[in-house]
């Protein structure tokens, strides 16, 4: 038996969909909370001394933390290649707007205090407000659009095509429903910031913190739960029809999808994905009540549950699909037909096995070594150290 083989085609597959959503839940839980910390720092602290205090709770940690998303691009790439294309494709001017946010932020973090300027340091805080505030909308924006559906279908050759110019494949994902997911999104990394803030700052910066994370808060679950009733009844969902093959080749034109119905009825398929949306509900509320207790470690950790239990309710919703098409159905991306080869996947796995425990327990240790909360004094009388 060749090596491979030990794991069947079809389970890889769901298993790096699982994967996949580890992956994009590990970057929202830990780079979330930095994209928060940035969207806060024009609100929460008004002196300069504050807002390095701000800066420098997330300053040691916020390259790390990035792993996450550079394993979750990498495995899209990877595991997924027609995910790959066909969602970079689309989303492309989303993407180089998120990018270019994601490239002014760490260049904000270094040169920020490098002059005494108050004009300069003013103009950086804000590359870093906005390194924080766009990738946590676009990011919900494009969830939003997933969940929709996307205009693109594949010809003989599985080359994707979009409806739109270069432009409207921009403009044409800004729809109502994309851009409600988009405000739960950067609502839910708010209170997550505001969470973190909480935790590593003291005196009026966490009072501030925990204020606006607990509107944020409130904001995001008022909005998840709005998005949850617009998916019931307003919006078409897709399912396969036919015979499904779950361990055939990787060409989603061999598969007969139809629109129609709705994506909630996966949960009287599957009753036990319910689970999801009580996490995400039940750790936003718990959250919210730490804010107010200042419980602050708890209320982090509160703050991460109800963040996996958003993203899993999406994913475990659209199951099997990844990226559903309006325009020709029968071109959507599912897990049965959008993955890599077996050997491919195979392969993948062994290498997570190998170094996802390296990751998390290096992470584990800069975390504890980290540990404790950032003062007005560490800033002061570090301040050729410190951002």
């Amino acid at each position: 038996m060749i090596l491979y083989e030990l794991i069947d085609y079809e389970i890889l597959r769901v298993v790096w969909w699982a994967l996949l959503g580890v992956l994009l839940i590990g970057f929202a839980l830990t780079d979330g909370f930095d994209m928060g910390v940035g969207a806060l720092l024009p609100f929460v602290a008004k002196t300069d001394v504050e807002r390095r205090v701000v800066i420098n709770t997330v300053g040691p940690v916020w390259e790390g933390n990035q792993v996450w998303f550079i394993l979750g691009g990498g495995a899209i790439f990877a595991a997924w290649p027609p995910l790959y294309a066909v969602s970079f494709s689309g989303f492309y001017l989303a993407m180089f707007v998120i990018l270019a946010a994601l490239i002014v932020r760490p260049v904000a973090f270094k040169y920020r205090s490098k002059r005494e300027s108050a004009t300069w340091r003013k103009t950086w805080d804000w590359g870093l407000f906005a390194g924080g505030a766009v990738p946590a909308l676009l990011f919900g924006v494009a969830v939003g659009n997933v969940l929709l559906g996307v205009p693109f279908h594949l010809n003989d050759m599985l080359m994707p095509r979009y409806d739109g110019n270069f432009l409207m494949k921009f403009v044409g994902l800004l729809r109502p429903f994309a851009l409600l997911a988009g405000v739960v999104s950067i609502s839910m990394l708010l209170m997550h910031g505001a969470a973190w803030l909480g935790l590593k700052t003291e005196g009026v910066i966490a009072a501030r913190a925990r204020s606006i994370g607990r509107k944020a808060g409130m904001v995001a679950m008022g909005g998840y739960a709005l998005a949850g009733l617009w998916l019931a009844f307003g919006i078409d969902g897709f399912a396969l029809t036919g015979e499904v093959v779950t361990d055939g080749p990787s060409n989603p034109l061999y598969s007969e999808v139809a629109r129609g119905g709705s994506w909630l009825s996966a949960y009287a398929e599957r009753p036990w994905i319910i689970i999801a949306p009580i996490m995400g509900f039940g750790g936003m509320a718990m959250a919210l009540r730490g804010l107010s207790a200042e419980r602050d470690v708890s209320t982090l950790l509160w703050s991460k549950l109800g963040i996996a239990g958003v993203i899993s309710s999406v994913g475990l919703t659209m199951f099997p699909f990844i990226l559903p098409s309006t325009v020709d159905p029968n071109s959507s991306l599912t897990v049965w037909d959008a993955s890599s080869s077996h050997q491919t996947l195979f392969i993948m796995l062994v290498c997570v096995v190998i170094f996802m425990p390296l990751i998390l327990a290096y992470t584990s240790w800069v975390y504890k070594v980290l540990w404790g909360k950032v003062t007005e004094t560490d800033v002061t009388g570090n301040s050729d150290t410190v951002y």
